[in-house]
């Protein structure tokens, strides 16, 4: 099939059941790897707290260890959550990687707690957490800091994000979301947006937003026109019997979040293919898995280019981004791979990566 897809990656850094949130971290620099020789784009980490199957707490400095372990591919977060932070923290912490890595560091935001209640205020005490209608402001804010430009009147108009003064050396900056709300904030700022589809129960609403997002889209001088990514939930294997049996690990995992908010019960990581394929799941439960995957695209090499270039199409944009979950990392390399040969990328594993290292 004839590409035309600029393909990208998010990373959530799954935790096998098992084993520990190390081996997901050192995982997602694997797969760093073998995308960035694969021919994808774009690499984005994401941001989760006090979870049992996702270890990535803090995509800043794991977007610092990936850029020190590639070297060309663009990396950055998928996202920050900036309602937690400081506007001016994360302007210093991205404006220092820029630094090191000029030209291949994205910053991505995001609303979503990325958490629990509980943990929401922990990330805040002993103060209480931010307001989230003031998160406009602390985009905005945040903007200022990085081309050193905030208002003349603003409070904090002296202070300048360091390392600087240069805006030239600042990372882009995408508004990520997946409601109206984050659509109207990127329009009015002038951002790029980047609309999540792989929750998997937004898909539907998902072209509508985005066609919201042009329409109401204001130029700036980070972004003279709209840009959209959308980013989808894929398994893809050789055959898709073998992508659905590979997907049974995520499937599984969705369905213990249910049982988790209804009981209070967690069970930590990803279960291997092997056992989720043969664990009995409720009649609930099983409503819940289709409920979601239903907006998910799990299938052959064909059956994937084919969503994805409908994706495209429905979506409007040529700007794709995949979120694989799956027990196995050579399973999740091996998906990247398939996609990548069928859409006429590389489709050669970096010779970094050795059976050795691959192996779970």
């Amino acid at each position: 099939m004839k590409n035309n897809l600029i393909l990208s990656v998010t990373d959530q850094s799954p935790i096998r059941r098992n084993d520990t949130p190390r081996s997901a971290l050192l995982d997602t620099v694997k797969l760093a790897q073998a995308v960035e020789n694969l021919g994808y784009s774009r690499y984005w980490v994401a941001e989760h707290h006090n979870t049992g199957t996702y270890a990535g707490a803090s995509p800043e400095i794991l977007i610092g260890q990936i850029l020190a372990n590639t070297e060309k591919i663009k990396v950055g977060s998928g996202g920050v959550m900036l309602s937690h932070y400081s506007s001016l923290k994360i302007a210093e912490q991205f404006r220092i990687l820029e630094s090191f890595y000029p030209g291949r560091v994205d910053l991505g935001i995001g609303r979503a707690p990325g958490s629990d209640q509980a943990t929401i205020f922990a990330l805040a005490y002993p103060k209480r957490p931010v307001d989230i209608q003031t998160f406009p402001q602390q985009v905005a804010d945040l903007i200022g800091y990085l081309q050193n430009n905030l208002q003349p009147d603003h409070p904090f108009a002296s202070i300048k994000a360091q390392p600087g003064p240069d805006p030239e050396s600042s990372p882009e900056v995408w508004l990520l979301g997946s409601s109206d709300y984050s659509a109207n904030l990127a329009a009015y700022l002038g951002l790029p947006f980047a609309f999540a589809d792989f929750f998997g129960n937004t898909g539907k609403h998902g072209p509508a937003v985005t066609e919201l997002y042009r329409k109401n889209f204001r130029p700036s001088h980070l972004c003279s026109e709209p840009r959209v990514n959308v980013t989808v939930q894929v398994v893809c294997a050789p055959t898709e019997e073998e992508a659905k049996f590979i997907a049974t690990s995520r499937n599984l995992n969705r369905a213990r979040r249910l049982l988790e908010a209804k009981t209070g019960q967690r069970i930590e990581g990803l279960s291997s293919p092997e056992e989720a394929s043969n664990t009995a799941l409720s009649e609930e439960a099983l409503q819940y898995i289709n409920q979601y995957t239903a907006g998910y695209y799990d299938g052959d090499p064909t059956q994937i280019a084919k969503a994805l270039h409908d994706v495209s199409e429905s979506y409007e944009t040529q700007d794709i981004g995949i979120v694989t979950i799956a027990y196995y990392l050579k399973d999740r390399i091996k998906s990247y791979e398939l996609i990548a040969h069928e859409l006429g990328l590389t489709n050669k594993i970096s010779p970094q990566l050795t059976t050795t290292q691959l192996s779970d």
